[in-house]
């Protein structure tokens, strides 16, 4: 059974389209118009083993916020219906990313629990023109959406790409674990209730 989902959102400020594939190769088409954020997009992809497709237009001429917010929106909203209803998987990942001197943790839980902790300090308030703190806006809007418990943390780290990179590459292997199929639940969701 194919694991995918197109998901398409339009409002006043963004319009975005999603297609995921969860048993892809990792495979990424992303234009967002936040050149660092595709930058970002790209390594989630390829690290969480996702086919991800994203086309977003946002309102750029007011700042990148609705932009970076409604596309962490939409793909947490293509990854829920691609799991549909978290049935068959692993629903745990957790994952240590080092890259320089920056090591990032996350830990996952696709519980249809939504929750995001955020310990992550960036050393400048900007990477090339986006704004830091919007990377918590985009984890927060993923996690609410995706239906996913999400822990995310800094451990230690001086460099603000490398902090950005390795959050976005520890939620990505976290994720790859949760989604795997596995056997042992029989194609039921993970869980004594039953239901997720």
């Amino acid at each position: 059974m194919a694991r995918t989902a197109d998901v398409v959102r339009n409002t006043k400020e963004t319009q975005i389209s999603v297609s995921v594939d969860l048993d892809g190769s990792g495979v990424s088409d992303v234009e967002t118009g936040v050149g660092f954020f595709d930058h970002m997009l790209d390594s989630f992809a390829r690290h969480g083993g996702i086919d991800l497709k994203v086309r977003t237009k946002g309102d750029l001429h007011i700042d990148f916020h609705h932009t970076v917010e409604d596309t962490g929106i939409v793909i947490g909203q293509a990854i829920n219906k691609a799991l549909d209803g978290f049935k068959g998987i692993r629903r745990f990942g957790h994952a240590y990313i080092p890259m320089d001197e920056t090591l990032t943790r996350c830990a996952i839980d696709l519980s249809n629990r939504p929750y995001l902790i955020w310990k992550v300090a960036f050393k400048t308030q900007k990477i090339g023109e986006i704004d830091t703190e919007l990377f918590k806006e985009f984890h927060h809007a993923f996690a609410m959406n995706l239906g996913a418990c999400v822990h995310l943390e800094t451990l230690y780290g001086d460099n603000s790409h490398h902090i950005a990179e390795s959050g976005f590459k520890a939620l990505a292997r976290a994720l790859r674990t949760a989604v795997e199929l596995d056997p042992k639940t029989h194609g039921h969701a993970p869980s004594t209730k039953g239901v997720l």
